[in-house]
């Protein structure tokens, strides 16, 4: 193998690893998985931010999201995203967000999020925002919300397409 092919393979397998080693942890609590924990960085004087993740609820009975809060941000509500008269509106989700048994719900940009109001600081790429979850079941759960770019779709990659990364020829 070449010094060049050696030298970006192993570049990518240390971005792969690095961008692992950055995500949020997963976390379980009582018969929930929580995955995918992250948020938007804001833009400069932003008072206001978007936060997301997945609940997978592994049991038997339902449990409720009631409440979610931070240090870094003065209120936390969950959103929705509803279409009204062919206007997307947004709107605190009354009453708690439920979990079903054997279920997954997906907080993501366009739909349910967590609204975090009253930042304390901008949200910076690479920062961690630290959020207490609160349920009905499984009680106070923390989580870290990983902070991507302020368009970001999803958390960062878990690694990348290696495939993608094949560019012979290429020097280091």
């Amino acid at each position: 193998m070449k010094k060049a092919t050696i030298g970006f393979v192993l570049a990518a397998l240390i971005t792969g690893l690095l961008t692992a080693a950055s995500r949020a942890e997963d976390v379980k609590a009582g018969d929930l998985v929580i995955t995918q924990a992250w948020a938007r960085a804001t833009p400069g004087g932003a008072k206001v931010g978007g936060g997301f993740l997945t609940i997978e609820n592994k049991g038997t009975v339902p449990d409720k999201l009631v409440g979610v809060s931070a240090d870094g941000a003065g209120k936390i509500e969950v959103h929705e995203m509803v279409m009204n008269e062919g206007v997307m509106k947004m709107r605190p989700v009354e009453g708690g967000l439920t979990i079903d048994p054997g279920k997954t719900v997906k907080l993501a940009p366009g739909g349910l999020h967590l609204m975090m109001m009253d930042l304390k600081s901008p949200l910076k790429k690479g920062d961690k925002m630290p959020v207490t979850l609160q349920f009905e079941k499984a009680g106070k759960v923390a989580v870290t919300l990983d902070v991507q770019g302020v368009g970001a779709q999803g958390p960062a990659a878990s690694g990348g397409d290696m495939k993608k990364m094949d560019h012979p020829g290429m020097k280091m």
